[in-house]
């Protein structure tokens, strides 16, 4: 029997790497600034800890490019390689420095934001170039190097004359990839990806006016001075500590975020938790009201201040990514392209913090400006009512600080509304009974008639109300929710005394034959006896079945539940005169005429009217009023 090692070519790596490792080309920029930064923050510990005896100066990263030479340029002033280094660090594909450098000064490296990891970032510049040169010297005092390779596995490494320390690479731009020669293609990459590197990034200049002077004669013209433009803020908010952070300040930072986004956001969220690991990041609350199809993938995900995503699924709850902001975490296990995240147990774990903390955060709102939290209800509702739905651990902290607003403005949360309610609206089981609509203006006349009795509505408007409310039910066994159009409340809610009927029960009886005759078969004919100035005819739909309705076409399949059947109960007041017409009529057609037009009348309030049944109900009327 033989055994071996199997060794990878090195032939086929570079194709592996321009096709399959990277599926978005243009993150060389990403990877390459990215590296020079690592270099630059570990020069900066080793003269921390006393290991470099140089000065760190003010090193910033250039990036520039060379059209007519087809070629990038990246600088950085870092600490340099040694023709030794070149040969271990860039020659062993995947034998990745900051890995080494890490492990070396585990103890005292843990906070210095090196990101590197896989080792192969610096082979993406082969996506964009056919050929790469590394000119290099080390902060150590040896000579420099210079190292070139055309995508082959062969190589050249000489001496080079370079004096400063760090870092050039260049990029001999292929012939498919000349667009990342134009400037603005390059600006926009480093926006997206180096936006808040840890070092500053120039690339290019900058004309700026000098201030004129005080005794300047009139016809004084402004000097202009070329400076560095710096595309980056290497500082940006989620890096300082709250207490360091005016409110003024994390709206600029939310403007420079979203600079396209002109309405300011309700409030922030700062997260900021080293154990038991390490996260950071800024969430706001834009304003959302009731849309469930807001754009997400707003929230930005970075590993030590380097663009990442903007999808955050698995590390974000889902309830929360309609929100906006940043998350940076070095613990959030990326594939080998950084672009996406791997299943791990560590990513649940943020998951549930980001949970718990946004909770807290909305308890602290609630409970120290509550006029203000009620003002912002509407707004932000959707969110963390889908965060009681989705999230058991929200759900369980949500009770602190949701609301349930009324019709009239008036806001409790559901401990608050189960003691205003057990008086006077429970049923015969002794369960209270929560009335609300669903739509202010189409519920109106429902709306009065059970305000009219005394009873308090609740307005609960977003599309997912149905399947909270069933939730809150399954939990709170003492309550049913009952929307004020639904099953008639007075059948629902213990009266004291109930209204004595003019007709008797075999009159009932005959009414209910003659009405049944000539309503659709959706239609359950209910006599009550109410009083008389009550609309003759009310429609309402079975609690049980209505939510079920709403609940199959909410979230676009999210809770999908199939087709449910249409189903309606028609309310007639035995009390009305129309009741009466109906029963005492003999003209078989007039008596049809009669539940026909009030039908439609009852159906019209309830926005059921509609086509070609809306369009005879109209000419019908016109004729009654000839």
């Amino acid at each position: 029997m033989a055994t071996g090692k199997i060794n990878v070519s090195v032939e086929n790596i570079f194709p592996l790497i321009k096709k399959f490792l990277y599926s978005d080309h243009e993150i060389f920029l990403r990877e390459l600034v990215s590296n020079g930064t690592d270099a630059t923050l570990k020069l900066k510990h080793l003269i921390s800890i006393g290991e470099a005896k140089v000065e760190y100066g003010n090193p910033i990263i250039e990036v520039k490019v060379d059209k007519e030479g087809k070629k990038i340029h990246i600088i950085d002033q870092g600490l340099g390689m040694t023709a030794d280094e070149v040969e271990k660090y860039i020659n062993q594909v995947a034998f990745s420095g900051a890995e080494e450098f890490l492990d070396k000064y585990k103890d005292s490296a843990k906070d210095s934001g090196i990101i590197g990891h896989f080792g192969l970032g610096f082979y993406s510049a082969f996506m964009v170039a056919e050929k790469v040169e590394i000119i290099t010297k080390s902060y150590k005092d040896e000579p420099a190097a210079h190292w070139t390779c055309d995508g082959s596995p062969e190589f050249t490494l000489e001496p080079a004359d370079k004096t400063s320390r760090g870092t050039e690479i260049i990029l001999h731009i292929a012939e498919d990839s000349l667009e990342f020669l134009d400037d603005s293609k390059i600006s926009g990459l480093l926006n997206k990806y180096n936006k808040f590197m840890p070092i500053p990034i120039k690339f290019g200049t900058r004309t700026e006016t000098l201030p004129k002077p005080e005794d300047a004669p009139e016809d004084y013209v402004n000097e202009t001075v070329e400076t560095d433009n710096i595309i980056n803020n290497p500082n940006p908010a989620w890096t300082k500590q709250p207490s360091e952070l005016s409110d003024e300040d994390y709206k600029n930072f939310y403007r420079e975020l979203y600079p396209m986004q002109f309405e300011d956001p309700l409030f922030n969220i700062h997260l900021n938790v080293d154990y038991p690991f390490n996260l950071t990041g800024i969430l706001y609350f834009p304003k959302l009201g009731s849309d469930m199809q807001i754009q997400k993938d707003k929230i930005q995900l970075y590993q030590n201040q380097v663009y990442v995503t903007d999808n955050v699924e698995g590390i974000v709850p889902e309830f929360l990514t309609m929100l906006k902001g940043v998350i940076d975490s070095p613990d959030i296990p990326l594939n080998v392209s950084r672009s996406g995240l791997q299943a791990d147990g560590a990513v649940k774990k943020i998951s549930n913090y980001i949970t718990r903390k946004v909770a807290d955060k909305l308890k602290a709102l609630f409970n120290e400006n509550r006029a203000d939290f009620e003002a912002k209800w509407n707004d932000i509702k959707i969110v963390l009512e889908y965060g009681m739905l989705s999230e058991d651990k929200f759900y369980e902290k949500a009770g602190a600080f949701v609301l349930y607003p009324t019709v009239d403005d008036k806001y409790y949360t559901l401990e608050e509304l189960k003691e205003n309610l057990k008086e006077k609206q429970t049923d015969k089981d002794g369960k209270l009974v929560v009335l609300y609509a669903g739509n202010k203006d189409a519920q109106h006349s429902y709306i009065e008639a059970a305000k009219d009795k005394g009873y308090e509505v609740l307005l609960l408007d977003s599309p997912i109300i149905s399947h909270l409310i069933q939730k809150i039910e399954n939990d709170n066994t003492d309550l049913t929710f009952v929307r004020v159009d639904s099953d008639h409340i007075d059948n629902l809610i213990k009266k004291e005394e109930n209204a004595i009927s003019k007709l008797s029960d075999d009159e009932k009886a005959a009414l209910k034959t003659s009405l049944e005759a000539y309503i659709p078969k959706a239609y359950s004919v209910q006599l009550e006896a109410m009083d008389s100035q009550a609309a003759p005819f009310i429609i309402t739909q079975p609690e049980f079945m209505r939510r079920m309705k709403e609940m199959s076409q909410t979230g676009g399949g999210m809770f999908g539940m199939g087709n449910m059947p249409e189903m309606y109960n028609l309310v007639v007041n035995t009390n009305s005169d129309l009741a009466s017409s109906i029963l005492n009529t003999e003209d078989k057609t007039h008596q049809e005429h009669l539940v026909k037009q009030a039908l439609d009348l009852a159906k019209l309030s309830q926005n059921l009217l509609k086509g070609e049944a809306l369009t005879a109900f109209v000419k019908r009327s016109f004729e009654m009023i000839k």
